[in-house]
């Protein structure tokens, strides 16, 4: 039978932090190893973002910090103090959905929808990079505005899988606020 031993190690550290999430501000206290994911779905009741693979790869977790897409299974909540975090929760204007929402919905971009909450966040992410004119691996011009057809689309969008193959729609819908 093995024996537990001390590592030395006592209680997590934890530590007081102030989120503003979705233009609110949350106290909350964390253990210094709680990615921001398990923040926003343990701590605040926010489960829009999913876990999907806990490694970064599906994007079923992308959430939008200052702006930015950023995978929240992989961001520590420490490194996220006064920082603007928004959520699928947050892209609506009270009953007024996001233009992408409507337009995921008029296109049927979903199946299952587990992974739509991490698509409409990257989605918004990505057209704010578009409008600000970071090219991507595939714009034909990096010193141009990017152009955003399909392939534009797809390549920024990559780091969001659908398991039901959704991608045709997806796709519509993102050119049809894009444009």
């Amino acid at each position: 039978m093995s024996e537990l031993k001390d590592t030395g190690f006592d209680d997590p550290v934890t530590v007081d932090v102030t989120l503003s999430v979705n233009g609110e501000s949350r106290p909350v206290t964390v253990d210094t190893r709680e990615t921001l994911l398990d923040t926003l779905r343990e701590h605040l009741a926010l489960t829009g973002a999913k876990k999907g693979c806990d490694h970064g790869q599906c994007g079923a977790c992308t959430v939008l910090v200052d702006g930015r897409r950023v995978k929240s299974c992989l961001t520590l909540t420490v490194t996220l103090d006064d920082r603007r975090i928004t959520t699928v929760e947050g892209l609506a204007a009270g009953d007024t959905l996001h233009p992408l929402q409507s337009a995921f919905i008029e296109t049927d971009a979903f199946q299952c929808g587990y992974c739509t909450p991490g698509q409409l966040c990257s989605a918004v992410g990505m057209l704010a990079e578009v409008a600000d004119g970071w090219p991507s691996a595939v714009t034909a011009d990096v010193a141009g505005r990017p152009v955003l057809d399909d392939d534009e689309i797809r390549e920024r969008m990559s780091g969001n899988l659908c398991r039901c193959g959704a991608y045709v729609n997806i796709v519509a819908a993102i050119r049809q606020v894009g444009a």
